[in-house]
């Protein structure tokens, strides 16, 4: 299909008095179009994935978002890391929450045998050596409000997109009493549980990120992308496969647009009304979106 730039869409998303936090990622939109989220960055060959390379990686394969994952020691110490994944990446049996950060310190990923090791890295690093970054934080919510002073200290409202469990009540009161306005990404199972945040200006909601296996959901009416947009909040759709036989939306993922027809998977996703496609193909989601004319090359 021939690009046709004519018919990427242009929305300013978030409400009003949010505009200064939400102007960073209100310009990607508009500079690009259809936005790529790449899942725990680009961890291919020495680069482990969840690490400042991997940001880097991602950032110049084409992606606008790069999604990392945050875990606290047991003394309080925020590292970037999807807990749960201990024993595939170190072959233990501990959850780093139950480490001490010095003992997370010492962990290497597999990559390397030899010096430079790939370790674990801190959040406060990673925000260092990524200061260009538009992040999407997630698994930090169980955390709030005290991760949200931490980024208090770091100055990154206007680069961070803050994942959030939707019915999270506990984390939704942190950010509602919270002073700065982070603009929030609620994940929503159902419609009833991302309508209720809309419109809530206690909370700088600008997109919902839509789970669900039924191709029949509401998620999958392109009405709902479109009634969301015309609320200034974008449609955040997962494209990953990330092999447990549990499907994120309608099973259209990145194993069917990579080994069979990407207008199987990242094309429905297009046609459904996806204002942000999160991926582990940053390259190859970039090349078919420029062709399908929903993004800027």
């Amino acid at each position: 299909m021939t690009a046709d730039v004519t018919n990427i869409r242009r929305s300013e998303f978030g409400q009003p008095a949010h505009t200064l936090i939400n102007r960073r990622l209100n310009d990607r939109f508009a500079l690009r179009g259809l936005l790529i989220a790449v899942h725990r960055g680009t961890g291919q060959g020495m680069v482990a994935e969840n690490t400042a390379a991997a940001v880097t990686a991602a950032v110049r394969s084409g992606g606008d978002l790069v999604e990392i994952d945050v875990v606290r020691s047991l003394d309080g110490e925020y590292f970037v890391f999807h807990d749960g994944y201990e024993r595939q990446h170190f072959g233990i049996d501990r959850n780093l929450q139950t480490m001490s950060s010095v003992e997370i310190d010492q962990l290497a990923y597999p990559h390397r045998t030899a010096a430079p090791l790939v370790r674990v890295q801190r959040l406060e690093a990673l925000l260092e050596d990524c200061p260009d970054a538009l992040l999407n934080v997630d698994r930090s919510w169980r955390y709030w409000p005290g991760f949200l002073d931490v980024l208090d200290k770091h100055g990154v409202a206007d680069r961070v997109l803050m994942k959030v469990d939707a019915t999270d009540d506990e984390a939704l009161h942190a950010a509602r009493r919270h002073d700065t306005k982070y603009p929030l990404l609620p994940i929503a199972k159902s419609a009833e549980a991302a309508e209720a945040l809309l419109g809530d200006s206690r909370l700088n909601v600008v997109g919902i990120e839509a789970v669900t296996a039924d191709p029949t959901h509401p998620f999958c009416d392109p009405a709902w992308s479109h009634g969301l947009r015309e609320r200034a909040t974008f449609s955040y759709m997962n494209a990953l496969d990330l092999g447990n036989g549990s499907d994120l939306l309608a099973g259209w993922d990145d194993t069917i647009s990579v080994l069979e027809d990407p207008e199987d998977g990242w094309g429905r996703l297009v046609d459904t009304g996806a204002d942000v496609i999160q991926t582990d193909w940053p390259g190859l989601l970039q090349d078919f979106l420029v062709g399908r004319g929903a993004r800027r090359p």
